[in-house]
């Protein structure tokens, strides 16, 4: 007779039952289990959001920073890579021009761990004791001292209501902790640990409470291990015209060359030339269009796919799409489209390049002045300014960000929940079916007809 399995919340074991049998659970149980495949959807629909919610922060933060780096002096100035596999480079304005020599020896890392493997997400992990995970941060090695005082602590509680793979990794998610639940190629489950990049954001992870999940997350970098370190956490290195320089991040802003950002890709040598005149504004204007419609077109690609309707995505595209249609209260839409900007009907910027040249040669200061001005009122200061506002803390996207996730640390809790139950439930079915096969007894949901037998939710109950 054929045979399959359905496993124990409370055991590793799994008891084997006819298919029979387990098609007649699946059968008693389809409407639970329409349920279960509903909050699964809900999940996943909240973490494509949470997800496109974080690309949309990343399209506006990258935008930020050119338009921020072409304010002021910038927009005259120019830095430029050798190599730019390497490496690549912005200036502010401020910096040197010259030609700087950089060899970068170590990129920034973050430590990565991995948990050992088990069969499944939703398997319980030890008795479900309340149990306190402190996740401290700093430097391994040294003889210092490990705590880096600057980054604060983090507290962690485990028990009965989540203590699988998949409740682990939202407690910790919920504590601002990278961790993912991952799925390897032979099928097995782990939990994955991602780090914050630099030496000093090395992780510590102590567990007092339950032995079974002790035996699985404690961590110390100096001392025992049960997580394993695929990677450590490492400063970039790198020197500048010999001068060694360490980062936590890899990209670099002021410290290896005033006035200017380094964005580290790859360790090698390359020469950073750092250029300053008026000759300069009309590339820095091609740059700034440039990441202005890649920006749009991220924009435009969300709005038509997983954010779709969001009320974050709409107000950044409708707020940064009329600081370019009005100016913004204080620069002049018609004499920046006299200098050759302009917009599409997608709302991509279109440089006429005939036009910029001969607005330069006539007066390069003036059509600076449109773009940035010592009151922060130029097209590229108001732009900068505005995706700064619109990632900022208070920002609807920094909320809507928040609410997302903390749906899905609730939903996740849920499923926890849900699963035992269900688990608990099939389990019990099956033993019931089973045991009326063997005795050839009556209906699986009346256990017969026979007095004192009692019904299925007499044994559920």
């Amino acid at each position: 007779m054929a045979t399959s399995s359905i496993n124990s919340t409370n055991s590793s074991t799994s008891s084997q039952v006819s298919t029979d049998v387990y098609n007649r659970v699946q059968q008693t149980m389809a409407s639970q289990t329409s349920a279960a495949a509903k909050l699964n959807a809900s999940i996943t629909k909240d973490q494509t959001k949470l997800s496109a919610l974080g690309q949309l922060q990343s399209a506006l933060a990258s935008f930020q920073q050119i338009a921020a780096g072409l304010t002021g002096n910038g927009l005259s100035t120019s830095a430029a890579s050798s190599a730019k596999t390497m490496l690549t480079a912005s200036s502010t304005g401020t910096a040197k021009a010259g030609t700087y020599a950089i060899d970068v020896k170590q990129l920034a890392q973050g430590q990565f761990l991995t948990s050992d493997e088990f069969d499944s997400a939703t398997t319980k992990i030890g008795a479900g004791a309340t149990t306190t995970v402190k996740i401290d941060f700093g430097a391994a090695g040294g003889g210092k001292g490990f705590v880096n005082a600057a980054v604060a602590s983090k507290t962690i509680t485990i028990d009965s209501s989540n203590n699988t793979l998949d409740g682990i990794a939202a407690a910790f998610k919920a504590a601002g902790v990278d961790v993912k639940v991952v799925k390897g190629d032979d099928g097995q489950y782990s939990l994955s640990i991602a780090g914050q990049p630099g030496a000093a954001n090395s992780m510590r992870i102590s567990v007092s409470g339950d032995a079974a999940l002790k035996n699985l997350l404690a961590f110390d970098p100096d001392g025992a291990q049960k997580l394993k370190q695929t990677s450590a956490a490492m400063d970039a290195i790198l020197t500048v015209d010999g001068k060694e320089i360490k980062s936590a991040s890899n990209t670099i802003k002021d410290t290896a060359i005033a006035g200017a950002t380094l964005n580290l890709t790859a360790t090698g040598k390359s020469d950073v030339t750092i250029a300053a005149g008026a000759g300069q504004i009309g590339d820095n204007l091609k740059a700034l269009v440039s990441a202005y419609n890649d920006l749009n077109a991220k924009l435009l690609k969300l709005q038509k796919g997983d954010l779709k309707s969001d009320t974050a995505l709409n107000q950044a595209i409708s707020q940064m799409s009329m600081l370019l249609k009005t100016g913004g209260g204080s620069v002049s839409v018609t004499k920046l489209a006299a200098a050759g900007l302009s917009q599409d009907k997608d709302g991509n910027l279109v440089l006429d390049d005939k036009k910029l040249q001969a607005a330069l040669a006539a007066d390069s200061s003036a059509v600076s002045r449109l773009f940035t001005s010592d009151d922060k009122r130029g097209i590229a200061d108001l732009l900068s300014s505005k995706a700064a506002s619109l990632t900022s803390t208070n920002s609807v996207l920094t909320k809507e960000t928040t609410l997302t996730s903390n749906e899905i640390t609730s939903l996740n809790g849920k499923k926890a929940t849900m699963t035992k139950a269900l688990t608990a439930q099939a389990n019990a079915l099956a033993a019931l079916y089973t045991a009326q096969a063997q005795t050839g007894a009556g209906s699986a949901l009346t256990a017969g007809t026979g007095k004192g037998t009692g019904t299925l939710f007499d044994m559920l109950g």
